[in-house]
């Protein structure tokens, strides 16, 4: 069977580690700030103003890139192996960053001797360090980290240049891409303001319990506009979805099971199901009909007979669902892709060919 239950590593689910990643400027340390109140948590924040190399690196980053490491590498580690074990005894953990990253940051500034010398001693240290029940990785397109960074206008980041946020950034979607330690809950956050708009911050806070698998998410689905028209645009291109997660899901719970091999027989399975859907509703225009002599009209009639079968509905859709996945799956097909492109262009031919 698929295991989705939530190990925490060995501890009791109510004493979680969240880490909170991403690039200089995406808004790490406030979340962490924010969201403490509302998980009950401690903080762990990251050091870095301590570091008395890095005002000089972001000035001259080949020459101080070394020390500024090594700082980072000791520094973050007393964090997460001494103080991080403490606070996790008493209860679930916020912290601002991870140690992983720190090696990130390394193969972006260090070569040759440094990095080899650096990698050792990363390796020595990195096995004694917890890893986090969670990741919630926050993106942000570099305009916007380079606008927030300016606001908050720390002395030492005056002279960190674009070109190295880009780097970043890239460096970040690259690692967390591949990254399999931790589970990875990812935030868009270039229209997220999560300290002036309430629901913002509400929305992340959900979807963290969900991902913690302390309560169910459904993430909001866009209000559409006319197809083709910029409402509709702005829309599609800022919604949060969900379909690709669910056919991810999909694919490991039957890569587990052995299922979806075949798509002949999921194509029967689904047309099988489509048949029980359309009983369900034949049923329920009956009901309809019988109801509507009590309720005196068509609308209140319809909604009480709905009422009555919405189970049988949510079941039979779900099925549905299921083999739309499966299918999908085993053809190589986003889904979720394939669907945005049809609510962008629904007018657009489809190829008739058998």
């Amino acid at each position: 069977m698929l295991d989705l239950s939530w190990p925490c590593g060995g501890r009791v689910a109510e004493h979680y580690y969240l880490a909170i990643e991403g690039v200089i400027g995406v808004g790490k340390t406030t979340l962490a700030r924010l969201l403490q109140p509302e998980l009950n948590a401690q903080l762990l924040l990251e050091v870095f103003e301590e570091n008395p190399f890095l005002s000089a690196f972001y000035t001259d980053r080949a020459r101080y890139a070394f020390q500024t490491q090594i700082f980072f590498l000791l520094s973050r580690y007393h964090q997460q192996h001494h103080v991080l074990a403490r606070l996790l005894q008493s209860g679930p953990v916020i912290s601002d960053y991870t140690f992983a990253k720190d090696r990130l940051f390394a193969h972006l500034n260090l070569k040759g001797d440094e990095l080899e010398t650096y990698e050792r001693l990363h390796n020595a240290l990195a096995e004694n360090v917890i890893r986090p029940d969670l990741i919630l990785y926050l993106e942000a397109d570099t305009p916007v980290l380079m606008e927030r960074i300016a606001v908050r206008d720390r002395p030492y980041e005056r002279n960190i240049s674009e070109e190295y946020i880009e780097s970043l950034r890239a460096a970040y979607e690259a690692f967390m891409a591949s990254y399999t330690e931790a589970p990875v809950l990812r935030i868009d956050t270039n229209r997220l303001d999560v300290v002036r708009n309430p629901q913002d911050l509400a929305e992340v806070v959900q979807r963290v319990r969900s991902a913690l698998g302390q309560g169910t998410h459904q993430r909001a689905l866009p209000h559409l506009a006319a197809p083709g028209t910029v409402a509709a645009e702005e829309a599609l291109a800022t919604a949060r979805r969900r379909l690709a997660d669910l056919q991810r899901l999909r694919r490991l719970a039957d890569a587990d099971s052995g299922l979806g091999d075949n798509p002949y027989y999921t194509i029967m399975c689904l047309q099988a199901r489509v048949g029980e859907l359309a009983s369900h509703l034949a049923r329920t225009w009956a009901l309809e009909e019988s109801l509507r002599a009590q309720f005196g009209n068509r609308e209140e009639a319809l909604e009480a007979a709905v009422r009555r079968s919405r189970e049988q509905f949510q079941e039979a859709l779900a099925d549905c669902l299921t083999c739309m996945l499966r299918l999908a799956n085993r053809l190589g097909i986003d889904l979720e892709g394939a669907y945005m492109r049809r609510l962008r262009e629904p007018d657009a031919p489809r190829d008739e060919r058998g």
